[in-house]
């Protein structure tokens, strides 16, 4: 998917971004508000609200756990980075490097190893053993990595599904996995996790990472939602509007630049992966988004946006409440359905609306 634009603000605080309906002479400035998924650090977002002009508002992102707080940037340039460096960086959360003690002569257990990244972390770290399990075709580079790097006498590397393979050894000091997902639950490996944590982890044992937790933002977002949603509702002059509506139901992946940011940032779940059963991953939490100038956090997960049907005109001090409701699909537990009821009574807008969508 694309990178959106930066939208730019005029003198007057007021986004320029335009949002026009299917007759391209009816053009008016917009601005968009979604909800948020998000991850890291501290930097003040400039807002385009002024207590004496409307923002309006129209799609949702998902946050986990970042963009409320931070000073990493991921504008202006900043982002020099090799594709080395993000791999790494990726990995960087899980604090091996730095907590190097909880790994000293540890037996520990890499759940879906992927590469055997992890492994070798905490196999630099002073791991007694590491058993890394792996089903796909990567379980064989992983073994040749692992002996690229002289590790074969501290990393297994065992092929198959945790469900049925069957340990060396009855118990495990410490369990890793690069389990997440986008919207940190879709095509995600958590109930894979928790599995081994019941059969193998000892009572006194460590799941890494220990928590993870998933916060809602709205932001403003007129112009990609134009390009991409209303798009469809005049193509060369013809009348393609049912593909918006499937459009709509799919939540979009996308980097959500900081400055889009237009409220507070919400916390809607937390889970703790040491002590959480499989169906504590379906949830409803209620929200409600106040319009102000907040401070946000970069992140190297992209985020997931809901855009909403309707365009909403928000002012400052105003407030967007609902609740957001969370399920595996029933046919495909990798898949999240998503239920989001929302409401607003402003000065410009007032509406109450249920969207449903799909991660597939």
């Amino acid at each position: 998917m694309g990178r959106r634009k930066n939208n730019k603000s005029s003198d007057n605080n007021e986004s320029s971004t335009k949002v026009s309906d299917s007759n391209p002479d009816r053009q008016q400035h917009n601005t968009i508000t979604r909800f948020a998924d998000a991850e890291e650090d501290d930097a003040t977002a400039s807002s385009i609200l002024d207590d004496s002009v409307a923002a309006p508002v129209d799609g949702t992102a998902i946050e986990d756990e970042a963009m409320c707080d931070a000073d990493v940037s991921m504008i202006d340039g900043e982002d020099d980075k090799t594709s080395a460096d993000y791999y790494f960086d990726s990995y960087s959360h899980f604090g091996i490097h730095e907590n190097k003690f909880l790994f000293k002569d540890k037996v520990v257990l890499d759940v879906g190893a992927g590469t055997g990244i992890l492994s070798l972390f905490c196999a630099k770290a002073g791991a007694a053993h590491v058993y890394a399990v792996e089903c796909s075709q990567m379980a064989n580079m992983a073994k040749q990595i692992v002996e690229a790097n002289g590790f074969s006498n501290v990393i297994t590397v065992l092929k198959g599904k945790i469900e049925e393979i069957e340990l060396p050894v009855t118990k495990v000091d410490i369990i890793i996995s690069e389990w997440m997902g986008y919207f940190l639950l879709f095509e995600n490996m958590l109930n894979t996790v928790l599995y081994a944590r019941d059969k193998w982890l000892v009572d006194d044992g460590i799941v890494l990472p220990d928590k993870a937790s998933l916060y809602l933002t709205a932001i403003e977002d007129a112009e990609y939602k134009d390009d991409k949603i209303e798009f469809w509702n005049n193509v060369y002059g013809f009348d393609m509007s049912c593909i918006k509506k499937q459009a709509m139901m799919e939540p979009l992946v996308d980097t959500v630049d900081q400055n889009q940011i237009v409220t507070n940032c919400q916390l809607l779940k937390t889970m703790d992966i040491s002590k959480m059963g499989p169906g504590d991953a379906s949830f409803t939490a209620p929200f409600k988004l106040v319009a102000q100038r907040p401070k946000s956090r970069a992140t190297h997960w992209k985020q997931t946006v809901l855009y909403l049907e309707d365009v909403l005109t928000i002012c400052e001090g105003e407030a967007i409440s609902g609740s957001l409701t969370v399920a595996p699909n029933k046919k495909n537990p990798r898949d999240v359905d998503i239920m989001l009821k929302y409401s607003l009574q402003g000065r410009h807008s007032a509406i109450s609306r249920i969207q449903y969508y799909k991660m597939r």
